[in-house]
């Protein structure tokens, strides 16, 4: 059909005819075949092995990656996944720090991680399951037993349907996911420095900003087990050592988990690396100077982390919206 009025379109221009309608006729129809939509089969067959080759290194079941790839992103074919190679709709979180899409979810304009590619995607999808302590007891089921895992990363709090586990064993079984699951395939996972850096090459990040130098502020006292205290913008905090987390922080200094991950302006499952700058008080309303001028390696948690303000209001401070970046050069309001 295309061919035949593409031929017809080329005969009228040279016999110099009349031909608005056919024009018409042409774009309309070129619309309706760039706009093609990728069916199931097809999604499956384009990503079945990399669902495999992530089985093979993180113990995921390729049925269960596969069906949530096809349930999150429509058989590939919504905009997060067309537009941002996200395919199952691993929000921004705290910390983040490559690019990022906006669309509505729960709330309005929400942020979503941005990657070069869908198989940056899929490896990120494997970090975001082996890295959460909430997803650890999902790693006690069989790799053949999909019914528990559906069930479990309902549980764990994956997904806000309470369909959710029904609708990912319908997807398996209905295309017979499962026979890409084995025990007899995994391979020894690389190592998490090696595997990271396929994602963080989309992230112009420099730790420097977001993990500053003790030196870079004044140490006040030092606590037990030797833990020295600092002050910045008149709030104490600390630097994360290896093996820290919410818990041991919390408990060190008195202190409820929601506190330090509130005051840190991070969710209840993020991680702390060492070398990280944790506040072990509520962070300031404003800076203690006016201004600053935004880095290319900088983001706006990292700032708020420097300045010590809490990161809601530096972008009130800005009229940003959350997860919104300036341009490097711009200079921002602390105030």
């Amino acid at each position: 059909m295309l061919i035949l009025i593409m031929n017809e379109f080329y005969f009228c221009i040279m016999n110099n005819i009349k031909y608005h309608f056919l024009v018409i006729s042409f774009f309309l129809l070129l619309g309706t075949v760039s706009s093609q939509k990728m069916s199931r089969e097809e999604y499956i067959e384009k990503y079945k092995d990399i669902a495999v080759e992530q089985m093979k290194k993180y113990k995921i079941p390729a049925s269960i990656t596969l069906a949530q790839g096809i349930l999150e992103s429509g058989n590939g074919n919504s905009r997060l996944a067309t537009k941002g190679n996200n395919h199952f709709g691993i929000k921004c979180h705290k910390g983040w720090k490559g690019k990022k899409i906006y669309a509505h979810d729960d709330k309005r304009r929400e942020c979503f991680r941005k990657y070069k590619n869908p198989e940056r995607s899929f490896l990120d999808h494997s970090f975001f399951l082996t890295e959460r302590q909430r997803y650890s007891d999902l790693f006690k089921y069989d790799i053949t037993d999909y019914k528990s895992w559906a069930k479990g990363l309902k549980k764990a709090g994956y997904a806000t349907n309470k369909n959710y586990p029904k609708l990912l064993i319908k997807i398996i079984e209905e295309n017979e996911l499962y026979k890409y699951d084995s025990k007899d395939v995994f391979t020894k996972p690389p190592s998490k420095k090696t595997a990271k850096k396929k994602i963080e090459k989309d992230v112009k990040f420099n730790p420097d900003y977001v993990f500053l130098k003790e030196t870079d502020f004044q140490q006040i006292e030092i606590a037990g087990d030797s833990r020295k205290v600092y002050k910045n913008n008149g709030k104490k905090l600390i630097f994360a050592r290896k093996g820290d987390d919410f818990h041991l922080i919390a408990k060190e200094f008195g202190v409820y988990e929601w506190q330090i991950s509130k005051y840190n302006d991070l969710s209840k499952d993020d991680s702390l690396i060492a070398g990280q700058i944790v506040y072990l008080q509520k962070k300031r309303r404003k800076g203690t100077q006016k201004f600053h001028t935004f880095l290319e390696t900088e983001t706006m948690y990292s700032v708020s982390q420097l300045y010590g303000i809490q990161l809601r209001l530096l972008y009130k401070w800005n009229d940003m919206e959350e997860g919104e970046q300036p341009k490097p050069g711009h200079k921002i309001r602390l105030r």
